[in-house]
C-alpha cells in the first residue's frame, strides 16, 4: 500500500488505553496523526481490507479482549480467516479490531501498540 500522506492516521476507540498510549507517543515525538474514531465513523471497509492484507489476518484480529470473548461461538468460527463475509463482521464489531491501527505517513500499517514497532515506522 502506497497511500502517502504527509500525517499518520490512527485508528481506534478514544477510551481505549492504548489507544491513548500511542496518541500520546505520536504527539510528543511530533508525529502529526489523524485520529479516526471506529465508534463514530465507523471503519472503513476498503481501509480495512487493506490492514489485513499489510499487517495480516492474525494480527488484525484481537482475540484477546472482552469484545471477542463476548461474540457467539459461530461468529468466532467466521472469524477465523479472512473472507468477505469476516471483513463484514468484523467492521461491525470495531472492538475486535487490534487497537490501534496506524497508517503511517509512508502508506505501512500497523496494528497494536508496540514501541519497537512504532519507532522503526516514525523515523
Amino acid at each position: 500500500m502506497t497511500n502517502e500522506s504527509s500525517e499518520a492516521a490512527l485508528y481506534g476507540i478514544p477510551n481505549c488505553d492504548t489507544v491513548k498510549r500511542a496518541r500520546q507517543w505520536l504527539a510528543q515525538r511530533g508525529v502529526a496523526c489523524q485520529f479516526h474514531d471506529f465508534k463514530k465513523l465507523g471503519v472503513p471497509a476498503d481501509a480495512l481490507a487493506a490492514w489485513v492484507q499489510a499487517a495480516g489476518w492474525a494480527r488484525v484480529v484481537n482475540r484477546q479482549g472482552t469484545a471477542w470473548r463476548q461474540l457467539s461461538d459461530a461468529d468466532k468460527t467466521l472469524l477465523a480467516e479472512p473472507t468477505p463475509e469476516a471483513l463484514v463482521l468484523l467492521a461491525q464489531h470495531a472492538s475486535v479490531i487490534k487497537r490501534p491501527v496506524v497508517r503511517w505517513p509512508d502508506g505501512r500499517i500497523t496494528a497494536g501498540m508496540d514501541e519497537a514497532v512504532f519507532e522503526a515506522h516514525a523515523v
